[in-house]
């Protein structure tokens, strides 16, 4: 028995095994002992995981997969969830228990894969995986280039990141149209900022709303005081922000919101 690759589920089975062992290699199992692996498919990855030292578990959307999963990993059968992640309270699985999440990661779900961690960060020390090579850079941007913008802001608030290698397209049966990149975060000792995260999400989704803007004009609906959008950070363009420099803004803008109540 073998899974046919669906379309709407983004589905694209990983074929090489070399690449399949060298990504379950790239979670440092350091202070957990849980790992989650998102949509196995046909457990290519999901045998090197049990390998590991810490217990595996397995969510998978797809019911073929599931089947054959249960059918030829019999000791995960247990840990083997037919469920779609973003759907899953993970605490039902983990309780509190500190867990990774690994996967070959559906294309059209990696960046809401990546917000749902950040939700759940107090339980989630690592993610690591593989995205579409685009996304995957993204989250990994420096201030400056292109590629920075809200997922790598939102991201390096929490994570610190790091990209590791590229894969091409033709390791996957069926082949994507694109490079796919590997890459890891791992969670900063500080889970939570000095700031309120709602106002700090907010104005970094403003701010990359109009990203070829001025800080000036891009967050003119906050209704800044003049003396505020003297600061030389407003004379910047969102992608010249750092993520401490995004944070530091925040703060600014609560207290002048504060000041002009």
């Amino acid at each position: 028995m073998s899974v046919r690759a669906k379309k709407h589920l983004g589905q694209h089975f990983l074929t090489d095994e070399s690449i399949a062992q060298k990504i379950a290699d790239i979670l440092s199992e350091d202070g957990y002992k849980q790992v989650l692996e998102i949509g196995p498919g046909m457990g290519m990855m999901t045998k090197y995981l049990l390998e590991k030292s810490y217990t595996t578990h397995a969510i998978e959307i797809d019911d073929e997969s599931v089947e054959y999963l249960q059918a030829n990993y019999l000791h995960l059968a247990p840990r083997i969830y037919g469920k779609d992640f973003l759907k899953t309270d993970l605490n039902e699985i983990f309780k509190t228990e500190q867990f990774a999440i690994i996967g070959n990661f559906p294309y059209n779900i990696s960046s809401q894969i990546i917000f749902k961690t950040i939700d759940y960060r107090e339980f989630i020390p690592e993610l690591g995986g593989m995205f579409q090579m685009e996304v995957a850079k993204r989250i990994c941007a420096d201030p400056g280039s292109k590629a920075y913008g809200i997922i790598s802001v939102l991201t390096q608030a929490y994570y610190d990141t790091e990209y590791l290698f590229t894969v091409p397209p033709t390791v996957f049966n069926p082949p994507p149209k694109v490079d796919s990149g590997v890459m890891i975060m791992k969670r900063k000792k500080d889970l939570f900022l000095p700031v309120p995260d709602k106002l700090f999400k907010h104005i970094v989704k403003t701010a990359f709303g109009q990203r070829r803007k001025m800080m000036r004009s891009s967050l003119k609906s906050f209704n800044l005081s003049e003396e505020l959008r003297a600061q030389e950070i407003f004379n910047k363009r969102p992608e010249q922000v750092s993520v401490q420099g995004f944070i530091e803004l925040t703060a600014l803008i609560e207290k002048d919101g504060i000041s002009n109540q």
